[in-house]
């Protein structure tokens, strides 16, 4: 079987998403990260366009990359002008990098109504741009754009591209379906006619071997992931993806759910096994310097990729795990979870106890009154399924093993209005701690937000720096019943994270600030309560 090489281009194709940006330090934090996850090519950006890019290879320069080859990533030279003449060109030897992945046009729509070019001196930018940089020691990578569409729309031209670029030394020819619309047997089938199209160039001896072929997709028809794989399965040896899935309008294939399936469905050793544990830990940190809430429905490393709800699947996953999982959820990074809601059985909730620490081996303690008592504060709107952290400490108080980091005395809450200017908002808190009290003061944006600023003003003082990283990712507010208008109870659940997890905390009351209060104090018991013993 041959080896499948990983590429991965979240430092360009995937920056053109909507909202994702990354300084040149970022990007270096991230080239670090997927290096050490394994992957073989990091493209790290066009240094033609932009200074930050420029930046980003200059940094590269100086840093030692274990398993990665840094790529820089450009276009053919322009139309009717020497190749050692253009700037995009000029700008990737400066880059320094070893490799470069130059993209061409494949698709004759593009030749003559986008560019208005001829086909010929087309295919003379394509000869041109890949013997020059070939003659200068590069790696190179040809990224046949629009392929699939050209090679639909004139099949003849579409593979004469790629003829001139592997005749003329193209390490590899990446065929990508740009506009992310064609489905997977039509890409198994395309890819497999530009092979047997390759052997016979190969065979009457016009090129001396048969240049890798690689796959780059979009997910403009949700095909991405699948397509990529069915061009592995017939023959390609490259893979382009971006983390996380990134990528301008629907995104590109998804390295996270793409690597799992070579590596464990099948059988190609892309990455090695320890890598692969490191694949959910990547996942958070390339989201987290993008500045993107993760999916928890994302495959293989989402928060509810591995969590059942059930009560009859998780008594038979607490039998055996394979009766609801496909893999198991270590092999990733990942974990087993079992949420509570009124769905719940007993099964449920002694799993999911032990999961989270709490002692069930107490006499004392009784399983089905538990069950009872969740049911019957999910029938007052509070939501456990949603909500692992405030799970915790509701489970520590009712089996009695709850021991708070700090206890509330008071709270006031001030919201000043003036005329045409915005509310303001005010908080003083009193909170006590092994018997010591503390009151603090503290504005903020909004009441909350003026409560939150308060309480870790206070709590500061008792445990210094340890909240430092800690902060609010999302805060939801939902009305659980409308009918009863000013006076309806309402559900706020706040996410938070530091440098290692997200968890989700509840409350519920007829009164905003109160509900908020609930959930803010769980969320930051919890956090004390995984690092403060």
């Amino acid at each position: 079987m041959k080896p499948v090489f990983l590429y991965d281009t979240t430092l360009r194709d995937g920056t053109q998403g909507e909202n994702i940006s990354f300084s040149a330090k970022e990007k270096l934090k991230v080239a670090m990260m997927l290096d050490d996850l394994g992957i073989h090519f990091i493209e790290g950006g066009w240094p033609g366009s932009n200074p930050r890019d420029m930046s980003f290879f200059n940094l590269a320069k100086d840093t030692s990359f274990k398993n990665a080859r840094i790529t820089a990533f450009g276009a053919t030279r322009k139309a009717c002008i020497n190749v050692e003449d253009d700037a995009n060109i000029k700008a990737l030897l400066s880059s320094a990098a070893p490799c470069v992945a130059i993209f061409g046009k494949t698709w004759d729509f593009h030749v003559n109504e986008i560019m208005k070019n001829s086909e010929d001196e087309n295919l003379a930018m394509i000869s041109d741009s890949v013997s020059f940089l070939k003659a200068s020691n590069k790696t190179v990578i040809y990224d046949a754009e629009h392929f699939f569409d050209g090679f639909r729309s004139n099949r003849v031209y579409a593979l004469e591209t790629l003829f001139c670029a592997a005749k003329n030394g193209a390490d590899y020819l990446v065929l990508c379906d740009t506009n992310g619309g064609w489905l997977p047997f039509d890409i198994e089938k395309a890819v497999s006619d530009t092979m047997a199209f390759f052997k016979k160039k190969c065979s009457s001896g016009e090129i001396a071997h048969i240049p890798d072929i690689g796959i780059h997709a979009h997910n403009d028809s949700g095909m991405a992931a699948a397509n990529t794989i069915s061009a592995v399965r017939v023959g390609a040896t490259m893979v382009h993806g971006t983390i996380n899935g990134y990528g301008e309008r629907c995104g590109n294939a998804d390295l996270i759910s793409i690597i799992p399936v070579l590596k464990l469905k099948m059988g190609y050793n892309c990455i090695s096994d320890e890598n692969l544990r490191k694949l959910k830990k990547c996942s958070r940190f390339v989201s987290e310097i993008a500045n993107m809430i993760p999916a928890n429905n994302r495959p293989f490393v989402g928060k509810s990729a591995f969590a059942h709800k059930g009560g009859i699947h998780v008594s038979a996953v607490m039998k055996n795990p394979i009766a609801y999982e496909h893999i198991d959820p270590e092999k990733v990074g990942n974990r087993r979870r079992v949420l509570i809601s009124d769905l719940s059985g007993k099964s449920n909730i002694e799993y999911k106890g032990r999961e989270l620490g709490i002692d069930f081996d107490s006499k004392e303690i009784n399983s089905r009154d538990i069950v009872s008592k969740i049911k019957s504060l999910e029938e007052n709107g509070f939501q456990f399924d949603l909500a692992d952290g405030s799970f915790k400490i509701l489970m520590e108080k009712l089996t009695k093993q709850f021991k708070p980091f700090f206890e509330l005395k008071s709270f006031m809450v001030t919201i000043i209005k003036e005329k045409d200017r915005p509310c303001t908002s005010q908080a003083t808190i009193k909170i006590s701690v092994d018997g010591k009290d503390k009151i603090t003061v503290s504005e903020g944006h909004g009441p909350v937000s003026a409560l939150d600023n308060a309480i870790r003003k206070a709590l500061n003082k008792f445990y210094p720096g340890f909240l430092e990283n800690t902060s609010l990712v999302d805060f939801k507010v939902r009305v659980i019943d409308g009918r009863e208008g000013t006076n309806a109870k309402v559900r706020l659940i706040i996410e938070s994270r530091d440098e290692n997890e997200i968890w989700s905390t509840i409350g519920v009351s007829e009164d905003l600030i109160e509900a908020s209060w609930q959930a803010l104090s769980d969320s930051l018991q919890y956090k004390l309560s995984k690092g403060k013993k």
